[in-house]
């Protein structure tokens, strides 16, 4: 079974890699001789980069992340999606977001899981989060 997943594993892998020295060629706290580094690997890679991001004025980035949350809330259509997907594609923003909504209910439920051992986690939100674990858990005892 593990053999079965490696290769998805690796693509993970190589998608978290590229995202991190595309991140790094747009911080300002990097040097130019890591830039130029993380570019060439990128290049090795195989991966495009842009020359220059988009910029967007506050207002729009809060519209295109309120689209791009539309792409992994559970509770909403379809259609809501497809259109999200669209709005944001028309803005230049890659929407596959690598995930299912399964990764997602697991990283969720892992949340819950960390409030509970954390001790800056008030003993209401810890309330909070054993009621929700008991309704959506895995059946785990919490």
């Amino acid at each position: 079974m593990i053999a079965l997943q490696a290769p998805s594993l690796l693509l993970r892998h190589q998608h978290h890699v590229a995202g991190g020295l595309k991140a790094a060629l747009h911080n300002p706290n990097v040097s130019e001789e890591a830039k130029a580094n993380a570019q060439q690997q990128l290049e090795n890679m195989g991966v495009a980069t842009e020359t220059e991001a988009p910029s967007y004025d506050e207002e729009t980035n809060r519209v295109l992340g309120g689209y791009k949350a539309t792409l992994t809330n559970n509770q909403t259509s379809s259609e809501a999606k497809a259109h999200a997907r669209e709005v944001l594609e028309a803005a230049g923003i890659e929407v596959d977001l690598g995930h299912t909504s399964d990764e997602h209910q697991t990283r969720v439920l892992a949340g819950y899981k960390a409030a509970l051992n954390n001790p800056r986690v008030s003993a209401e939100a810890k309330a909070h989060a054993r009621d929700f674990l008991r309704e959506h858990g895995n059946g785990e005892s919490v």
